[in-house]
Parts: C-alpha cells; sequence; structure tokens
C-alpha cells in the first residue's frame, strides 16, 4: 500500500463526510495498492474506513497480502460479496462509479441497512494532483508520443487508409512500452468532422485534412495528443480554419496558472473560435484530466467548477468540425506548474502539408 496516498484518500473521506468507501476502479485500486488488476466479470475491491483498509480479490487474480491491507480471496464458486457484506459498516456507504451493479444489488440484498451514495470523490480529487512519480510519467508518456506521431505523420501517403495508419501507431506504441489501449482516431478528410471517428477504410487523397488523434497508456500513465496535417495541398478556408484552432489552442495555454478557473481557460479558446465565426462548430469541451485514465477529472469545460492548481494535468484541445467538409484539432496535455503551465507536447503546430 502506499500509505502517503491512502492517507490522503482518508482526509478527502473526512472531507466529504464519508465514513466507508468501495474502491473498484482499477485504475484507483492501482494508484493506492501498485496492483493492476483487469477483473472483467469478476469482483475486485478495495474497502477503506479510518482504520481497516480490506482487498477483496478473485483467487484467480494471484494477488498476494501485501503491508498495510488485509487480503480477502473468494473463488469462482463462491458469492463474490459475501463476506464484503458481513464486514461493510450500516450507513452510509461510498461505491464508485464504476462498481457493477449486480455486484452492488447483491450486497444491498445481503445488508438492508446499507444505504449507497456516489463514492469516487475521495480518490478522484487525491488522484487529480500527480506527484513528482506520477509528473515524470505523464511528461516521459508525452514525449512517446511525440515520436510516434511524428512517425505517423511521415507515414501518410496518397491511396494508404485509416486504418492502416492506425495500425502503424499501435505497433509503434508496443514497441515504446505502450500497455494495451483502446484505439486511436486517425480521420481523413470528411470524416475529421467527426470528433470521435473510428478508422475505417476510407483512403487518403490529395487535399484531405488528417486529423490523427493518438493516445495509449504507457507503463500505466497515458499521453494523449492531436495534430491536424493537410495531404497535397490546403485550400483557403482549411488555413483559416487551421489559424483560428492553433491560435485558441495558444490562448488557452497562455492564460493557464494556479488559482485560474477552467471553465476561464476553456473561454479563452472558445471566445477567439466564436469570434472568428466558427462558435457552432466547436462541439465539445476543451480538455480533460489524463493519468491513470485518459479521462479523469478535472474536467476542462465551460461549465467547470475546478480551480487550476500545480500537479493537475489535462489536455488542451480545441476544434472545428465543418459537417461533409473537414475537421482540424490540436490537443497537447499540460501540466499546471508552480506559476504557469508546462506543455507536455513538443511537436509543432505551425500548419503543416504533408
Amino acid at each position: 500500500m502506499n500509505q502517503q496516498r491512502l492517507a490522503r484518500v482518508r482526509q478527502a473521506m473526512a472531507e466529504q463526510g464519508l465514513e466507508q468507501i468501495l474502491v473498484t476502479a482499477p485504475a484507483s485500486v492501482y494508484y493506492l495498492t501498485g496492483l493492476w488488476v483487469s477483473p472483467m466479470e469478476r469482483m475486485w475491491v478495495l474497502y477503506i474506513t479510518e482504520k481497516d483498509c480490506v482487498l477483496y480479490a478473485n483467487e484467480l487474480f494471484g494477488v498476494e497480502e501485501q503491508e498495510g491491507a488485509e487480503l480477502v480471496l473468494h473463488s469462482d464458486s463462491d458469492e463474490p460479496t459475501a463476506a464484503l457484506a458481513q464486514r461493510v459498516l450500516p450507513g452510509k456507504l461510498g461505491v464508485d462509479k464504476f462498481w457493477p451493479s449486480r455486484f452492488l444489488i447483491d450486497l444491498l440484498e445481503a445488508r438492508g441497512d446499507v444505504v449507497p451514495v456516489h463514492g469516487s470523490a475521495p480518490v478522484d480529487l487525491v488522484r487529480m494532483y500527480k506527484d513528482k512519480e506520477e509528473q515524470q510519467a505523464m511528461i516521459h508518456a508525452s514525449q512517446v508520443n511525440d515520436r510516434v506521431m511524428e512517425q505517423a505523420i511521415a507515414a501518410l501517403r496518397e491511396g494508404v487508409t485509416e486504418q492502416e495508419i492506425a495500425a502503424l501507431v499501435e505497433s509503434l506504441y508496443q514497441k515504446e512500452g505502450g500497455n494495451r489501449g483502446e484505439g486511436v482516431i486517425v480521420s481523413f478528410g470528411a470524416n475529421g468532422a467527426d470528433p470521435h471517428h473510428s478508422p475505417d477504410q476510407t483512403v487518403l487523397r490529395r487535399g484531405d485534412s488528417v486529423v490523427l488523434d493518438l493516445f495509449m497508456p504507457i507503463q500505466r500513465y497515458w499521453c494523449d495528443m492531436t495534430r491536424t496535417v493537410f495531404f497535397g495541398q490546403a485550400d483557403e478556408e482549411q488555413r483559416r480554419v487551421y489559424e483560428v484552432v492553433r491560435q485558441a489552442n495558444l490562448a488557452a495555454e497562455q492564460v493557464l496558472r494556479p488559482g485560474v478557473p477552467l471553465w476561464q481557460v476553456d473561454q479563452a479558446a472558445r471566445k477567439l473560435i466564436e469570434e472568428a465565426g466558427y462558435g457552432p462548430f466547436f462541439t465539445h469541451r476543451l480538455g480533460h484530466g489524463c493519468g491513470l485514465e485518459c479521462h479523469e477529472p478535472p474536467d476542462n469545460s465551460s461549465a467547470s467548477q475546478a480551480i487550476a492548481q500545480p500537479g493537475m494535468v489535462f489536455s488542451v484541445e480545441p476544434g472545428i468540425y465543418l459537417p461533409g467538409r473537414f475537421g482540424v484539432r490540436i490537443e497537447d496535455l499540460v501540466l499546471v506548474t508552480e506559476d504557469g503551465c508546462q506543455v507536455l507536447n513538443a511537436l509543432s503546430k505551425d500548419l503543416h502539408i504533408v
């Protein structure tokens, strides 16, 4: 157990008025224990109170007891929640947002005196501030992403498909120590107007915009970066849209410093896009926290109540998406420092025609 992180979680529990919580998200359990398990359909729970810390695991996980946490094992033939039901206290029980309802329902049927409440905040709030070790991991992951992005752009050629570029990117990540990811976004031409387009057999043609949104956990910590380039040529509007998005990205990063509300960071980028006449085509938030999960707190949006503080890492990714035509997005990960922010991606954001 990482006792320093556990102590901060317990402090956050007290501030949230929670005497007991269930931590079930694999990334959050890893954050506290250093144990990474992908439980699939099986139960994997870390139960925390002011004094107790108990890990409930299936025997198949091969987990051994570690200092600072009691280990309770069950088999596939056991009712997985039975031992947990005997341990939890009556009253409010904080349950994180990832625990499958089948386990929660079984627990509640066994313990009618337990009241489930939202319980993700204590761990999420602590994870939002990256310690020095985590910051170095995020910097390393982004350096890997710079190299992968550069090679992906270099591989663009007439006739290549989105899926071929996506497959290349996956292989490059594996060579760099990447953990298994969730796929990447490669969008040619009109597909770039869909911010979350899945790579398909679309063929690259002269005049296409190419949106490359590349993300992967590198030694458990995620990188996430987007660059947009043009193949062969870029027309006048493509150039204009690109420059608006680039300036929006830079504007947001320039206002970032400790104490600035994240909604103001979103506003700095969104205002430029709106003033250029493309406001309706910036259809998503400016960004999201990133760490052990690709999307985690803090929310970097116009509705965010989060305040930038040292140690936070999140994306800055303005975009303009013109349906049926093309899209442009430019994304960096940034680390809030004591006096500003450090942009973790070094690859140029200047207009690039391949």
